[in-house]
């Protein structure tokens, strides 16, 4: 049994047959003026739409990718280096590099560029960097990290972490420490005493940790690898460059075993 409340009185409604006959008149007259209008633009300039659709599939995300607070407008979302840089030169293949991973002459070098509070960053390191790494192991890839610390002091905190780590050979084993279970540490665990205790955590000289966070060197090394970032215009953290070729975002970890095996393929066959 129905309790719906008594519709109060109010002004007479038109009933439902009655505004169909109004209204569906009055949408096919809209639609047929708005399908005039187009046809008429398109006269005027064919080209038109093809512009339009580029334009719209140009504002499209590519991809995942994470750029900082207050980036620049129209910072660039890919790595563009400037013309007179040539990317395949950035890789460094320096023996003495203890953010590098793999043989110095490895047929392929993948360049990272990363951030410690990048979310994306940590998801791909936990997805991907260890594929990536059984490419290293088997001699055939060279891995070479660059902090950008584009978000700021606390990034820059880490990254020299992660340095004065690698001093001690333990890169890899610090690196994941910073991003537990693919997430980035927050930033009240990115103090230098939590970075010290990590170490300690890790099994790290923690004096000599300490004193290599603060070091001139480790400062200067940070510096340079972040500058190399801004300078080639990865603005957008994860940046790659695999084989000197570019690939931005946290990509499916088959975008980078493609691009590997066919950076691999490339050099056999030269």
């Amino acid at each position: 049994m129905s309790t719906r409340a008594p519709v109060p009185p109010g002004p007479a409604r038109t009933s439902p047959g009655t505004l169909s006959r109004w209204l569906v008149p009055g949408v096919v007259v809209l639609v047929v003026i708005v399908l005039v209008a187009v046809v008429l633009a398109l006269r005027e300039d064919p080209n038109r739409a093809a512009d339009d659709g580029a334009a719209a599939a140009a504002t499209q995300p590519e991809t995942a990718t994470e750029a900082p607070p207050g980036a620049p407008p129209g910072a660039p979302t890919r790595i563009e280096g400037p013309p007179e840089i040539d990317l395949a030169t950035v890789e460094r293949r320096d023996p003495d590099d203890v953010l590098a991973l793999g043989p110095v002459d490895a047929p392929v070098t993948v360049v990272v560029f990363s951030d410690y509070q990048c979310t994306y960053c940590a998801r791909w390191s936990e997805d991907t960097f260890p594929v990536v790494l059984e490419y290293v192991a088997a001699g055939d890839l060279r891995v070479e990290w660059r902090d950008v610390n584009i978000f700021g002091e606390d990034s820059e905190r880490a990254a020299r972490a992660a340095y004065a780590a690698a001093l001690q050979g333990a890169f890899v084993e610090y690196h994941d420490a910073l991003f537990p279970g693919g997430e980035p540490r927050p930033p009240a665990r990115l103090t230098d005493a939590a970075l010290s205790d990590l170490a300690g955590e890790l099994g790290l000289d923690t004096a000599r940790f300490d004193a290599d966070v603060a070091s001139p060197e480790t400062i200067a090394e940070v510096t340079r690898n972040a500058e190399l970032g801004v300078e080639l215009g990865a603005f957008s953290t994860p940046s790659f460059l695999v084989g000197g070729e570019p690939i931005v975002g946290a990509q499916p970890t088959q975008v980078f075993v493609t691009a590997i095996d066919a950076a691999l393929a490339a050099s056999q066959a030269g």
